[in-house]
């Protein structure tokens, strides 16, 4: 049975990035928001995105943060990492910027958004506990064969890596 994940990304640029690792089928991830539904949750402010993205985690084990070239400048990315580490989620990011996109380009590696959330108040980032991985490979079919294999136990060990912290 696949693990139940919310799936974290800079919609825009990374959305057909994202569907590719989504339709993998190795885990089960919230529902895509639509541009219109999205519209509507923004149309509401910030208090608004908080209670959807809180219902979005709900009944999930683990944010898997997929990061392109811009994931870790965006502030509800952030809001969502964090709000799955205090609920007791494993958080694990994958950079899909070697996956095509729609024009058949890869993408800039971006920074790790887990180096930009203190752990606690240790002096401590995220990033030191929770675990982000590079596909190894070059071409956009290595990387997506390389997601394809080790998704499912990333998830896996990240549950196991919240447990213990």
């Amino acid at each position: 049975m696949a693990r139940k994940v919310f799936f974290s990304f800079h919609y825009k640029p990374d959305s057909w990035r994202a569907a590719k690792v989504r339709n993998m089928g190795l885990v089960e991830g919230n529902a895509p928001v639509s541009d219109n539904d999205w519209e509507k949750v923004k149309g509401g402010g910030d208090a608004a995105i908080k209670k959807w993205i809180t219902g979005q985690l709900s009944g999930k084990s683990c944010a898997v943060v997929l990061i392109g070239a811009e994931t870790a400048s965006r502030k509800w990315v952030r809001h969502e990492i964090v709000e799955a580490w205090n609920a007791k989620k494993g958080v694990v990011g994958i950079h899909i910027n070697k996956i095509e996109d729609h024009n058949g380009k890869q993408g800039t590696k971006g920074a790790n958004p887990l180096d930009k959330i203190d752990y606690r108040d240790s002096g401590k980032k995220l990033s030191s506990i929770a675990k982000v991985y590079t596909p190894s490979g070059t071409t956009s079919k290595e990387a997506y064969d390389w997601i394809k294999e080790h998704l499912a136990n990333a998830v896996k060990d990240a549950i196991r890596i919240r447990n213990e912290n």
